[in-house]
């Protein structure tokens, strides 16, 4: 196995054992959000984000949070859209 590979295989084991913690540290929501550090703490100072600051300076996020705002918004496809259209219509034909 070469370097590449073990680089690769370390960062899944990284992300598994991630995905494993309750508490994530802000480095830890960063890297689990893939978003960049200075944009992270621009969501923490708006309140845009869930998180915690036990001593009023660290910020933690509960994992189970973080994945919930990560996935606010859900973007509908087209067939549920249709779907949706199709049952609103017939509920609401007119006799």
């Amino acid at each position: 196995m070469n370097i590449i590979e073990l680089n690769q295989r370390f960062d899944k084991l990284e992300r598994l054992l991630l995905s494993n913690k309750i508490a994530l540290t802000f480095e830890e929501g960063c890297e689990y959000t893939s978003l960049k550090p200075s944009y992270m703490y621009k969501l923490t100072s708006s309140k845009s984000i869930p998180h915690s600051k036990p001593n009023g300076k660290v910020i933690f996020f509960d994992r189970e949070k973080l994945e919930s705002w990560m996935l606010q918004n859900e973007v509908k496809t087209k067939q549920d859209i249709e779907s949706e259209a199709l049952s609103y219509t017939l509920k609401n034909k007119k006799a």
